[in-house]
């Protein structure tokens, strides 16, 4: 056994697609893609099944160039909450071989399993039995890049798809990393890699071998650390804690164009609904509501109003989002196409729990009956799940009157 650490790359295959196939195995055996509405202006293709992608169908391609490919090609409309449901227990499974687990994305996670191979073999045996148990227990598969570093790790775990362990450590590196396209290499980007290959830099070995001064003087911070991971110099720590949120929002494009005070604020309470329970979820309070409102022409306006309390309902953040659409759009003239509620300045939500006195004033028992609500509605969706209940498209009396109070 070896002192130098052990460090894993775990990328779903084709992850959104191979969720909706968990509940519809009939999706495997047909060329399928999941993709957003195009009558909801999000007609882009999202994931693609084994099937689609042999037919060359791309992620992040339109739906209409998709269907020039494939006229058969079944789309499948998005469901983000079940994605991030199987992604927590995919993590949960990771957990149960190592405590020190970074997810990346929703699809992706690095492992330090340096310390866990004691008591369950080497890397690459880790990493097999990861991928069976998932396989078995989840229903989707995994590839795995396992290295001594982050950056060949993760360059691993894409070398071969779908349902692969690969190994590279430092006697792999010649072999597998170096021949590689400069593109492949985590940290460049489109725009870098043609500027690179204009330099006649064009594999990862080449960038290995080049001048790291001339990198850094060409490229700045950029060059010298894609100097680092080309030559394998990656020391970076698997971190086990997420980042602290600092911010929570929601946006949506809608299907048309949103005009009249009534319409705009039933979307406005949808998207605040959505914000305030990922608030609750979190343990959160915001002192900030920010709206952006983008036109048909595109143009973004954002806007932004301090509380004078942290809120995490979203009555109460819906309220404020439409006092700073009707003070700054002309809601019942100029058409939105899209929309976005975020709300910042987070602290946790003991900090700043309401001081209610012994005869409450109306604003406070206000408050406190509709935290009562929100929280029941959390409770049933999560045990029945988001859709069981929402509120009603219904406008307050304050925004009928137009008089939203900001507390």
């Amino acid at each position: 056994m070896t002192d130098r650490r052990v460090i894993l790359h775990c990328d779903c295959n084709n992850f959104f697609a191979s969720v909706e196939s968990i509940d519809h195995p009939e999706y495997r055996s047909v060329p399928m893609a999941v993709a957003g509405d195009p009558e909801l202006r999000h007609g882009i293709i999202l994931a693609k099944n084994e099937k689609a992608k042999a037919l060359g169908i791309k992620t992040a391609e339109t739906v209409w160039q998709a269907r020039q490919k494939c006229p058969d090609l079944l789309l499948v409309p998005p469901h983000h909450e079940k994605y991030e449901e199987i992604s927590r227990r995919i993590n949960g499974i990771y957990r149960n071989y190592t405590d020190l687990v970074e997810p990346f994305s929703v699809d992706e996670s690095w492992l330090d399993v340096t310390g866990s191979q004691r008591l369950f073999g080497d890397g690459k045996t880790i990493a097999d039995r990861l991928r069976r148990e998932i396989r078995e227990q989840v229903g989707v598969t995994i590839s795995v890049g396992v290295s001594y570093n982050k950056i060949f790790a993760k360059l691993g775990s894409d070398y071969k798809k779908p349902d692969a362990t690969t190994v590279i450590f430092p006697e792999d590196v010649e072999k597998i990393v170096y021949p590689l396209p400069v593109g492949e290499l985590f940290g460049v980007g489109r725009k870098m890699g043609i500027q690179l290959e204009n330099l006649g830099i064009r594999t990862i070995g080449a960038l290995a071998a080049a001048d790291p001064d001339f990198l850094q003087r060409r490229f700045g911070k950029v060059g010298q650390m894609l100097s680092l991971y080309a030559r394998g110099l990656d020391d970076s720590p698997v971190r086990n804690r997420r980042e602290p949120v600092k911010s929570v929002g929601n946006g949506q494009t809608f299907s048309h164009d949103l005009l009249g005070r009534k319409e705009i604020y039933s979307h406005l309470l949808l998207l605040s609904d959505t914000v305030a329970g990922r608030l609750r979820k979190e343990g959160k309070k915001g002192a900030t509501v920010q709206v952006s409102i983008k036109d048909t022409m595109l143009t973004v306006l954002q806007r932004q109003r301090k509380l004078s309390a942290p809120t995490h309902l979203a009555k109460e953040i819906a309220s404020v989002a439409m006092d700073l659409v009707c003070a700054n759009w002309k809601v019942d003239s100029v058409p939105i196409r899209a929309l976005t509620v975020t709300v910042g300045d987070l602290s946790d939500e003991d900090d700043f729990s309401l001081q209610y006195s012994l005869i409450p004033s109306l604003s406070e028992e206000s408050d406190r009956k509709q935290e009562k609500v929100e929280l029941a509605m959390d409770r049933l969706r999560d045990r029945f799940g988001n859709h069981i209940i929402g509120f009603g498209a219904a406008s307050p009396r304050s925004e009928e009157s137009g008089d939203h109070n900001t507390k």
